[in-house]
């Protein structure tokens, strides 16, 4: 093959080559020239009959493409010649503007009703482009492309561009621009037609539907089925659509077509923060458990303070949104001094509307806590807890603007199997500012309390305790909170509170300015002092967030730290 090869290339690189063109004109149009402009030679050796072929196409090329910049007098002069480059001079001359713009519409739309015509007012105004505009042949296209999307994506699933004329007169350099838009007839939905389905049945597609046979057509609630069929774990693609023949405009069926995904998935993951250390994961997932749509979420941690065992099965969501699922786990944790070992199992029921998310859980723990030169204890809860989070940022993953508040409440009965009464409430909030073109202000608080007479016979997985990253940087995880024995437990009051400037030197790397505050306690008098924290660090904008490595200084501790963390809103 390579024999073959290069006897070959000299062969074509004499039959076919590219012409050099020497450009006289305006930078902007030399620019427009050395990205489009492309002649060939295609005869075996220059002469004359070739050379007045490659005039004439440099003439053509050069006039079309000043046509599409809204240049239609332009003077061209092309000379050259045969074995020598080609040189083209160019005079674009008065660039054409926009004289008018005639829109008109027929079919439903053009019906007359008060409706349709609040439409095609909402449609004009939004036409980009404007008398006295300058002429070019993209943002024309875009134009027509863009309204005409904006009658498809609502009623008009046949909607069309039955004429469209730009007319030049080279004289004025003025152009007059018309459209006609045919609408059609509206749409509306029927039954959903399924096609794909092997391990799954239908009812699984009508749980993460929201249409309904007779509604009117619209483009982004089939989008929406698209998505969240596309999000699950049971197909590797999804698409949905309708037939938009204009002659059955009526109960079109929904038709979606999905290839359906590996039920079994088992993966490894290797992992290092500065709160918990190396860890190291195995997870195993099943989308189809008992052929019912369930999907078992397991996996096994193992870090530098302990480990986790779980198991989690999720139910596909109801009708009215809410996800439900229920598991159980195996945690051991020790750290700054403290052992604990727990068991749970747990129900829980979310939903997401919009910008709100809502939690309802029910977990029973068992725990066993053993305090360095302290006591050791068994303790039983079980606890119902609400959560309610609103986030109304820019991007969930690198936000720059916008707010997140979250709150929950909770507690646990003696009566109901608890080895003592609380009540649990959480308050956070973080708040994001852009400053300038690239910078970001971002203020952080948390708030944390139990109602109880005593910490005794309390898990410490609802108690408080701060320190380390997303906490008060400069502490190490969890190393703030009440003193017993040689360790360091939770508290049932905690506040926590942080400032941090992040300056972007690119689109990529940043670095950043930071104070925190806070603390946990078992009175709230000892909060009026909390610990504090000050450093800075820089970041990088990964896939999957804003990477954050920090510099902390630990005030009460007097010691640097370093801090590792991805930077998202919660």
């Amino acid at each position: 093959m390579l024999a073959t090869l290069l006897c070959v290339a000299p062969a074509l690189a004499q039959t076919s080559a590219r012409v050099p063109i020497e450009i006289d004109a305006p930078k902007a149009l030399r620019e427009l020239f050395d990205r489009h402009l492309d002649l060939t030679s295609s005869a075996g050796e220059a002469d004359d009959a070739e050379q007045v072929r490659l005039l004439r196409s440099l003439r053509k090329q050069t006039t079309d493409l000043l046509a599409t910049e809204g240049y239609f007098s332009p003077d061209i002069e092309v000379s050259g010649e045969p074995g020598e480059p080609l040189r083209l001079k160019v005079d674009a001359g008065l660039r054409a503007t926009i004289r008018s713009v005639d829109l008109r519409f027929a079919g439903d739309i053009a019906d007359g009703s008060a409706a349709h015509a609040t439409r095609i007012a909402a449609l004009r105004a939004a036409w980009p482009l404007a008398e006295g505009q300058a002429f070019r042949q993209t943002a024309w296209d875009e134009a027509k492309q863009t309204l005409l999307q904006g009658l498809l994506a609502e009623d008009y699933a046949a909607a069309r561009i039955e004429d469209s004329r730009a007319e030049v007169d080279p004289a004025s350099g003025r152009v007059a621009l018309h459209v006609v838009y045919d609408s059609g007839p509206p749409f509306t939905l029927g039954a959903i037609d399924v096609q794909g389905l092997d391990r799954y049945d239908h009812s699984l597609i009508d749980r993460f539907s929201k249409l309904e046979p007779g509604e009117r057509y619209n483009q982004e609630r089939l989008l929406d089925l698209q998505r969240s069929l596309q999000n699950t774990p049971y197909f590797s693609s999804v698409v949905v659509d309708i037939d938009n023949d204009p002659e059955h405009p009526s109960a079109v069926p929904v038709r979606v077509r999905v290839a359906e995904a590996r039920r079994m998935r088992l993966s490894f993951g290797a992992g290092y923060s500065s709160n918990n250390g190396p860890r190291a994961e195995v997870t195993y997932r099943h989308a189809n458990i008992l052929d019912r749509g369930w999907q078992l979420a397991s996996g096994f941690r193992v870090d530098r303070l302990g480990h986790l065992a779980y198991a989690d099965i999720h139910l596909p969501p109801t009708r009215d949104d809410y996800r439900d699922s229920f598991g159980v786990l195996s945690e051991t944790n020790d750290n700054q001094g403290l052992k604990t070992s727990r068991y749970g199992l747990g129900a829980v029921r979310t939903r997401v509307r919009g910008k709100i998310e809502t939690r309802l859980s029910l977990n029973f723990d068992r725990e066993n806590r053993d305090v360095d030169a302290g006591d050791s204890s068994r303790i039983k809860a079980l606890v119902l807890n609400y959560a309610w989070t609103w986030r109304d940022v820019d991007n969930l993953l690198d936000p720059r603007s916008g707010l997140v508040f979250h709150a929950q409440l909770g507690g646990a009965a003696k009566v109901l199997v608890s080895d003592r009464n609380f009540l649990r409430g959480v308050l956070r909030v973080q708040k994001y500012w852009p400053v300038f073109d690239r910078d970001m202000l971002t203020a952080r608080a948390e708030i944390g309390w139990i109602g109880a007479a005593s910490r005794s016979g309390i898990p410490e997985h609802y108690l408080f305790r701060a320190g380390g990253a997303q906490s008060v940087r400069g502490y190490s995880y969890q190393s703030l909170g009440v003193r017993e024995g040689d360790a360091i437990v939770g508290g049932r009051y905690m506040t926590t509170a942080s400032l941090e400037y992040v300056r972007w030197f690119s689109s990529q790397w940043g670095g950043a300015v930071f104070v925190d505050i806070g603390d946990a306690t078992d009175k709230l008098r000892d909060l009026t002092d909390p610990a504090r924290g000050y450093g800075i660090g820089a970041r990088w904008r990964s896939p999957a967030g804003p990477l954050a490595l920090d510099l902390a200084y630990g005030q009460r501790d007097r010691k640097l730290r370093p801090v590792f963390s991805i930077a998202i809103a919660f």
